[in-house]
């Protein structure tokens, strides 16, 4: 297996630099898992709901 080839001090240096910059920090909120499931049960609801609005309109329900 092929190794990595290592940075100097330099490179290294201009990587911690281009990686503090602050472009490269952006504040995000927690993750809320609760919240998703909320909303793709109420995306899933909605799409069944519009589902059967359909199949009734048509006649096939």
């Amino acid at each position: 297996m092929p190794q990595r080839p290592q940075l100097s001090d330099e490179d290294l240096a201009r990587v911690r630099e281009y990686l503090d910059s602050p472009i490269h920090r952006v504040e995000r909120q927690p993750f809320r898992p609760l919240r998703l499931l909320l909303v793709i049960w109420v995306v899933i609801g909605v799409i069944s709901g519009a589902a059967l609005l359909f199949a009734r309109l048509l006649g096939a329900v």
